[in-house]
């Protein structure tokens, strides 16, 4: 006999209001029912990623934040600065549900035999508003997880993997041989570098500290790079030297860590140029800025020849760009090789309560590396509790 559907279920929104106060809440949502093509998912783990704390924090000092409202349904309220509001203009009093991505049991589908076939089963979603109890989406969002793999092991098969996945496909496309990853020790850079390792692509891995160091060789990576140590410009022309990398992708969007890319790479081409030009060398080198870890300007220093670029890089529009096919084809390599290559791990897994504590908030909220944070909606309720 089919259990009957949960009436409604909580969900984890974030509100700027016109006051300059970002308000964070759980509401509760009536649950909704799936059409033909959908299926409604029983969220059990959902990733805090960077670009979800984008939208989830609205770019509010989170040192000042203050909570109320009860254990079970806390509300934070920080302040935003008046040079943040006027970028969030579009949002202004607009409660906004958070979360790219996640993983659950599917309790109910449509109609359609493809929505009944993932009834019972364990499925990966990109939908948005993942840090929701429930959440309906339609079959192409989501991903089928392979036997015995556990909604903690797919919470996270969607954004970093595609990620990884298209900065490979990027490189290809583009005529490179060989790359650059800032905020290599995250679980995107150890995927990234997996996928090299695999392949033969020359990867140059730049980190901030010595112990994010030893964790990247100790999986094998030949080139890392310590942005905090005296010797790094040198190591980092050495390791562009000996890979060729004339492509970078930059978590960091901020100072001058393109700028110093961009000159490594311009000094390595130069060491095997066999003739002077005043405009540097001609081979192209490109950075695209893919996140935002860093605050400020971003800054370039024009010693870099001009056969350069720098923009920005998304993987949604990649993938629109390369089309239904060649996402499917990744897709089913992120399922095949999910606890490997795609592995993922979490510092902490918190219940959407304790998202909203404000010691944990700090925590994650600082976006450090190693310190990622695992949803899970469900923690502290039992499978039937809303039941009705």
């Amino acid at each position: 006999m089919e259990q009957p559907l949960p009436r409604t279920g909580l969900q984890l929104r974030s509100l700027v209001k016109k006051n300059g106060d970002l308000e964070l809440s759980l509401t509760s949502v009536p649950t909704p029912r799936p059409s033909a093509n959908e299926v409604l998912i029983r969220v059990e783990a959902a990733p805090l990623n960077p670009s979800d704390l984008g939208l989830l924090l609205a770019g509010a000092d989170i040192t000042q934040a203050t909570q109320r409202g009860t254990p079970q349904q806390p509300v934070v309220v920080a302040p935003i600065a008046d040079g943040v509001m006027k970028s969030m203009a579009t949002r202004v009093d607009l409660s906004m549900p958070v979360g790219n991505e996640g993983a659950g049991v599917v309790i109910a589908a449509g109609s359609s035999d493809a929505a009944q076939a993932l009834l019972g089963k364990t499925v990966a979603a990109l939908g948005g508003a993942m840090y929701s109890q429930y959440r309906c989406v339609t079959l192409d969002q989501t991903l089928l997880l392979p036997q015995g793999a556990t909604p903690a092991d797919g919470a996270s098969a969607f954004v970093n993997p595609l990620t990884a996945l298209c900065m490979i496909e990027t490189l290809r496309r583009d005529g490179h041989t060989a790359l650059v990853h800032t905020a290599a020790a995250s679980n995107l850079g150890q995927m990234l570098q997996r996928i090299c390792a695999q392949e033969g692509i020359g990867l140059v891995n730049i980190v901030r500290s010595q112990s994010q160091v030893d964790l990247l060789r100790a999986m094998g990576a030949p080139h890392v790079c310590n942005l905090s140590s005296p010797t790094f410009m040198g190591d980092l022309v050495d390791s562009l030297v000996a890979t060729g990398a004339t492509l970078a992708f930059d978590a960091i969007g901020a100072g001058d860590l393109a700028s110093q890319i961009l000159t490594g790479m311009e000094t390595a081409l130069n060491k095997n140029a066999t003739q002077y030009s005043r405009y540097g060398s001609p081979i192209h080198k490109q950075v695209y800025v893919y996140g935002a870890l860093g605050h400020g300007l971003l800054e370039i220093n024009r010693n870099i020849g001009l056969a350069w670029g720098v923009s920005g890089w998304l993987v949604t529009p990649f993938l629109q760009k390369i089309g239904p096919a060649a996402t499917d084809r990744l897709k089913r390599r992120i399922a095949a090789e999910l606890k490997t290559t795609f592995a993922s791990h979490y510092a902490h897994e918190i219940s959407l309560a304790e998202a909203l504590e404000l010691p944990t908030l700090a925590i994650y909220g600082r976006r450090a590396t190693g310190q990622k944070y695992l949803i899970n909606p469900h923690k502290g309720f039992n499978k039937t509790a809303q039941a009705r």
